[in-house]
């Protein structure tokens, strides 16, 4: 087994940049049948951000900023691994390994690597500190192309725990949300030695039918139906992409305007409404490493998986420590129901403001909730299981 770590740089050819900018330009755009959401994309948005990824968007200054960062690549069964690795200067930090979701990179995390890693230098003295690996999920990204079918979340959870062992580390905790989020539950079930507690953004369990389930709720918990219903109304992405991946990835891997309309899907909201807070070149970052490693297509390959077995949504034991970070625009996830498989919930945190891509929209409100839970998990290692952590927090 090869168990090699190769430091890492991304250096994207020019020629490579010509050639995206030379398809945007010779774009085909369909006609629309409306000019709204209402039957996906709009035109109008999906024109206005292409032009600016042709013409505005400065690819190399990216690049620059996420060079900054320590990267490197390693074999994880067959697989190339890409991560980040950020230590802190702190000899008691933490590590924690970080996931990001579809359609999104490690890039979502760049609003949380110094406060975490380096907390004393933005002012909070008294903070825990963490080493950071942020890795991208295989067949997303840099970690491509996919050795082989497969990789759920399951077999994700496994890699993550041969890489943060393969990197020394034998003690550490878990985050993630969207896809990441599925990874980290996965971890939990999995409960490698070492695995202290993992933070998850959503839990995604829903009523099964149980008699009473529905009473109990509180009005947040309820009002987030609507949510459900307004993703149920819209999200056809997560049934093609379970069910015909391979159909899907012609039209991502060669056609940028493509790609950037399925990926924006959920970034700029169904109907459009997050299309002006969107940081449009936080997005193209995104976007631009999906694109320049072909891995539109393949990056669907994880909702197949997920589909084939159950992995990330299947209600197996898990027993180790978890923390949930619920945020209001988003999934909301009930805590009665993630309590059907989930035995120790240490914290629960209601968030008041943020949605899906809260890494990016509210980095703070993250990395409070980090600190507070693996902080107690370390401040409680040697009493109890549950003390020090205070159960349901609504904000």
């Amino acid at each position: 087994m090869n168990t090699a770590i190769h430091p890492f740089r991304i250096e994207i050819p020019q020629s490579q940049i010509d050639d995206l900018r030379a398809r945007l330009a010779t774009t085909r755009w369909p006609q629309p049948v409306v000019r709204d959401f209402s039957h996906g994309q709009a035109v109008s948005l999906v024109q206005e951000l292409a032009d600016y990824w042709r013409d505005g968007f400065d690819w190399r200054a990216q690049e620059a900023c996420l060079n900054a960062l320590p990267q490197f690549t390693t074999e994880i069964d067959g697989q190339t691994i890409h991560f980040i690795h950020v230590k802190s200067p702190e000899a008691d930090a933490f590590p924690l390994i970080l996931t990001h979701g579809w359609p999104s990179s490690p890039a979502e995390y760049l609003g949380l690597i110094g406060p975490l890693t380096d907390p004393r230098r933005h002012g909070r003295d008294d903070a825990p500190a963490f080493h950071l690996v942020i890795p991208s999920v295989p067949g997303m990204g840099l970690s491509s192309p996919l050795a082989s079918a497969g990789w759920d979340a399951a077999h994700t959870a496994a890699a993550w725990d041969t890489l943060m062992k393969r990197l020394g580390y034998e003690h550490y905790g878990a985050q993630g949300g969207d896809v990441g989020a599925l990874v980290a539950r996965e971890l939990g079930i999995l409960a490698p030695e070492g695995l202290a507690g993992v933070h998850v953004q959503q839990i995604f369990a829903f009523p099964s039918g149980a008699p009473d389930e529905m009473q109990g709720l509180t009005p947040f918990e309820m009002a987030g139906f609507e949510r459900l219903d307004y993703f149920r109304k819209y999200a056809g992405y997560v049934d093609i992409q379970s069910k015909r991946p391979g159909t899907l990835a012609f039209g991502l891997v060669d056609s940028p305007a493509a790609l950037l309309a399925w990926n924006a899907e959920l970034f700029f909201g169904f109907e459009g409404e997050r299309a002006a807070e969107v940081d449009r070149d936080r997005f193209l970052t995104h976007l631009s490493l999906y694109w320049f490693t072909g891995t539109g297509g393949q990056a669907a390959e994880m909702y197949f998986a997920n589909a084939a077995s159950g992995a990330g949504y299947r209600e197996l034991p898990n027993h180790t420590p978890t923390a949930v970070a619920v945020f209001p625009d988003d999934f909301r996830s009930v805590r009665g129901f993630a309590a059907r498989s989930h035995t120790r919930l240490l914290q629960w945190t209601e968030m008041p403001r943020g949605g899906h891509f809260a890494n990016e929209t509210e980095p703070q409100l993250v990395v409070d909730d980090l600190r507070r839970f693996f902080g107690a998990l370390q401040a409680s290692a040697s009493q109890s299981p549950r003390e020090g952590l205070d159960g349901r927090t609504d904000r």
